[in-house]
């Protein structure tokens, strides 16, 4: 394992053409940590694709799953990584920890991201993020929702909200709202707020977008494999 500290994805890298998301289903907390230091383990010890910018293991808080967040140049070189390498590079974690359900996999375009009024600072390095998922009919619908989401953030000042990264898929029928807070009590509060009862209501009355709801997460481990670029 190693014994690097773990570092935020930036979410904001103009090197990133694509953002790949999946979920392990591993039942427990011990499951979930050992199925994530084998799996990033794995990616350390083999040669890998320049094409492969960063690898990153969430644990949800409830400890049923594992959320990878992924960013390379490109989908034709991971598809290609995926039909070469992906079944060995899994063979050794399912070994150990057998029975991972694995749902699938979501490919992502590069966020719009969403910096608060007032208290967003997109350059601190946040602490806990909520990945919040929807169900949209079409690439229209995802528009509007991320004018929802925007225009309700820049609007109104969120305490310890540092930015919203607001993915669309490829398809047209998801959208990933990635949060980004500075600890898990300002996410808390603000749930239990007037902001998110607006931000909800203005998403309910939105046509062709269903909510699948928010999960909390802690970074675990992460590889950088091509550092971004500093930003100016």
């Amino acid at each position: 394992m190693s014994a690097r500290p773990a570092v935020f994805p930036d979410a904001t890298r103009s090197d990133a053409g694509t953002v790949l998301v999946s979920s392990w289903v591993v039942g427990t907390a011990e499951r979930q940590r050992i199925a994530a230091d084998l799996m990033l383990d794995e990616w350390e010890a083999r040669q890998r694709p320049d094409a492969l910018l960063s690898l990153n293991a969430f644990l949800s808080l409830d400890g049923g799953h594992i959320l990878y967040y992924a960013q390379w140049t490109n989908d034709e070189d991971h598809l290609t990584w995926v039909r070469n390498g992906r079944a060995e590079a899994v063979s050794r974690v399912d070994s150990v920890i057998p029975g991972i359900e694995r749902p699938g996999l979501t490919r992502y375009q590069p966020p719009h991201t969403v910096v608060p009024v007032g208290t967003g600072d997109a350059s601190r390095r946040p602490g806990f993020v909520v990945a919040i998922t929807f169900r949209t009919e079409s690439p229209a619908a995802q528009r509007a929702l991320t004018n929802a989401i925007a225009a309700r953030l820049r609007t109104q000042p969120i305490p310890g909200l540092i930015a919203a990264h607001v993915h669309d898929d490829r398809s047209g029928d998801r959208v990933l709202n990635w949060a980004e807070w500075a600890d898990e009590q300002s996410w808390r509060a603000f749930v239990a707020g007037p902001v998110s009862a607006e931000l909800a209501q203005a998403i309910e009355d939105l046509p062709g977008v269903t909510p699948l709801g928010g999960v909390p997460y802690r970074l675990h481990r992460s590889l950088v494999n091509v550092a971004p670029v500093a930003h100016a």
